[in-house]
């Protein structure tokens, strides 16, 4: 067996490709402490991902690439969750530094108007500390800053989930 199909095949029996969208197993713990990541915000200044992380509010940490398909077909629900619910849910996408420079992520946050923040996670830090080993994972912190969701890929439904964890679900 080839290098790569040894490394998909371990990749698989690992879980991570498992049931994609399922809502669970992936990232953290449920009831984690939100863990701090310093970032960039897109202009290169340094930022902390908990700043972006309001007590009272959920959190949607979307771990993101410009190249990612599952990324772009999670697009509507993020907006529908910053329509349905805009005093009750802050949503953050961080761009992981993979195939990707910072002027791409600013290009695409100029081209798409996404209405909430990107931080580009130069370092990986952010990626390590949530263990985000792909694109398209989706962390939910609860009102404390605790992880209350977890999932990967296009078929999460993540306005579900948020409509479960507000109680309107």
């Amino acid at each position: 067996m080839a290098a790569g199909g040894l490394l998909l095949l371990l990749w698989a029996a690992s879980g991570v490709l498992a049931a994609p969208g399922a809502g669970q197993g992936v990232s953290l713990p449920l009831g984690t402490p939100a863990p701090p990541a310093a970032l960039q915000d897109l202009e290169g200044r340094p930022v902390q991902l908990l700043d972006y992380v309001q007590r009272g509010k959920l959190t949607v940490i979307e771990f993101w690439a410009s190249w990612c398909e599952n990324c772009e077909a999670l697009s509507p629900q993020l907006q529908a969750l910053r329509s349905r619910w805009p005093d009750q849910v802050q949503v953050v996408a961080v761009a992981v530094a993979v195939g990707q420079t910072l002027r791409r992520v600013q290009r695409h946050v100029e081209e798409h108007r996404p209405g909430y923040p990107f931080l580009w996670d130069v370092r990986g830090e952010a990626v390590r500390a949530y263990q985000a080993g792909t694109t398209s994972i989706v962390v939910i912190l609860d009102r404390e800053g605790k992880v209350a969701y977890t999932g990967v890929g296009r078929g999460q439904d993540l306005v579900g989930a948020v409509e479960r964890l507000l109680g309107s679900g």
